[in-house]
């Protein structure tokens, strides 16, 4: 894309603050997201999608890289030799990188893509009927919506999110959750919240930990199941999937689909993050870089839009015990090395990531 489009796409953006707000508004109350636009056959973005012009500028610049995000095989690791390859591995990747994928880490394909396949039919359902789920409200157990922070954004995400969440209660009834993607989501929930308590022992012992000590800190505790869904897209170069940011969690493992598009922020660079099959994204989040102070890195990660798609993913996020207090672990903590961080309340962090614009990281909030 030259600079002569980036002054087409800013000419376009030459309109008044109110009507910027009513496309805002129209977007809200039509309750039916971005599919809905694509359902409805629009060609070009609404407005409202399109991204500030120095930021598509700065795209140009960007250096690109063929860079590989690192690849950890979870097989064997029980056995000594391999699991201290693992956890060092795993440690490297987490302070060098705060992204990974996993690849034998025993989720049947089928449970996967069974779980693809049941979000996917969730939101190509009769956009009337989705609507009983509508709600911006974060507390809730289930929920759909696209794009919680449309009044603190600058542009808009082309993409839908439906929320299952388990983070104030740290459980759910199978009822409450849609019967298109109940079952595969059951099954899947259950398969992934041991692979997580799995990768919670292996970070401890990065961490020159007991194997157990972030499992008996309650990390998943709370966790949620966002489950994305980001139709094809007319002008992908304009916009994107889901902005810049960071995971208000311990810890978050992603599955996608075959078609790709998540990025993560290395030495300054978007790296592709290519699908595997049966491979997950894992990616430390806000609160373990907290706990390690610093040792262990939030990853900076987006999603850049297709003109391909559907795309699916789902995130597994272990957000904690909603209610409980965490802080720079003391384990970790000396003379040499104080707290760079204040304890915070999960509840209190949680309010303050949905109370802002996604791009802009909490994480300075809580800074000493």
């Amino acid at each position: 894309m030259d600079i002569s489009s980036f002054k087409e796409s800013s000419a376009e953006m030459a309109m008044n603050y109110t009507s910027r707000e009513e496309e805002k508004k129209a977007f809200l109350n039509s309750k039916a997201g971005v599919k809905g636009l694509t359902d409805s056959g629009v060609a070009r973005l609404p407005k409202i999608f399109v991204r500030p012009t120095d930021e598509l500028a700065d795209e140009v610049k960007m250096c690109k890289t063929n860079i590989q995000v690192p690849v950890i095989d979870l097989s064997a690791i029980e056995e000594g030799d391999t699991r201290e390859k693992v956890v060092t591995e795993l440690g490297r990747a987490s302070e060098e990188w705060g992204l990974f994928q996993v690849v034998n880490h025993g989720i049947p394909l089928k449970v996967l893509q069974g779980m693809i396949d049941g979000i996917r039919s969730f939101h190509e359902q009769d956009s009337e009927t989705k609507k009983q789920w509508y709600s911006y409200d974060w507390k809730r157990s289930v929920r759909f919506h696209s794009n919680f922070d449309l009044y603190e954004a600058k542009s808009s995400n082309w993409r839908d999110t439906m929320t299952i969440s388990m983070l104030v209660s740290n459980q759910i009834d199978p009822d409450e959750i849609p019967v298109l993607c109940r079952a595969t989501s059951v099954e899947c929930i259950k398969h992934v919240r041991s692979l997580g308590n799995t990768l919670f022992e292996l970070l401890s012992e990065a961490l020159g930990l007991k194997r157990g000590h972030l499992n008996g800190l309650e990390c998943d505790g709370g966790c949620s199941f966002a489950c994305h869904y980001y139709p094809a897209c007319p002008e992908p170069e304009l916009t994107l999937g889901a902005s810049k940011h960071t995971d208000p969690t311990f810890l978050t493992v992603l599955l996608q689909d075959h078609i790709g598009g998540l990025q993560v922020m290395y030495e300054n660079q978007w790296v592709d993050v290519h699908p595997l099959s049966g491979g997950l994204v894992v990616n430390i989040g806000d609160f373990l870089q907290i706990l390690s102070n610093d040792k262990f890195k939030s990853a900076y990660h987006r999603v850049v839009p297709k003109l391909a798609g559907p795309r699916i993913s789902v995130a597994y996020l272990c957000a904690g015990v909603f209610t409980k207090t965490y802080g720079p672990l003391k384990e970790l903590l000396s003379e040499e090395s104080p707290p760079i961080y204040k304890d915070f309340l999960v509840s209190d962090y949680i309010a303050k990531f949905f109370a802002k614009a996604l791009d802009k990281s909490a994480l300075d909030n809580f800074k000493l």
